[in-house]
């Protein structure tokens, strides 16, 4: 089956399997391999990317289900080699370990701060219940994320 899928502003157009899972189509066929597979379940949130500006496992997904969509991986978050508030957030505020899961939490975190520019740390928490990290205990993440909505604001105002 044929799909054009615009991923990181590029516009891709492939033959893949009917069954084909998105999170494979960006590994396998793009080699954007940022975007991680961690249970094959949708239970990790290791596979989150932007699709058409949401969230979204892309284990969940199918290739030819994005057909015509816009997707944002993390490769594609950074804008002219200025990283993403939330990529900066992560890197000063150590929100990572391992750093596995970092991808969909920041994928997740970017995508909730759009809807939610002023979150308390509960809602950080709720918004990542969906997305797992066996290292941490999750307050240097979100510390992170408190971090990118301060800048944004600042930035904003």
């Amino acid at each position: 089956m044929k799909v054009s899928i615009r991923v990181n502003g590029t516009l891709y157009e492939r033959d893949v399997e009917p069954r084909m899972l998105l999170v494979h189509f960006l590994r396998e066929e793009l080699g954007l391999t940022g975007t991680n597979i961690g249970c094959d379940t949708s239970q990790c949130g290791a596979c989150t990317v932007h699709m058409d500006g949401r969230a979204l496992k892309s284990c969940t997904c199918l290739a030819a289900q994005a057909d015509g969509r816009e997707v944002t991986t993390i490769e594609g978050l950074a804008t002219n080699g200025q990283l993403h508030p939330v990529q900066e957030a992560f890197w000063e505020k150590h929100g990572l370990q391992c750093g596995y899961c970092t991808p969909g939490m920041i994928m997740a975190s970017a995508a909730f701060l759009k809807t939610n520019p002023n979150p308390t740390e509960e809602d950080i928490r709720h918004a990542l219940e969906g997305n797992l990290c066996r290292c941490t205990g999750y307050q240097n993440i979100v510390a992170a994320v408190q971090a990118a909505a301060q800048a944004s604001q600042k930035v904003r105002a």
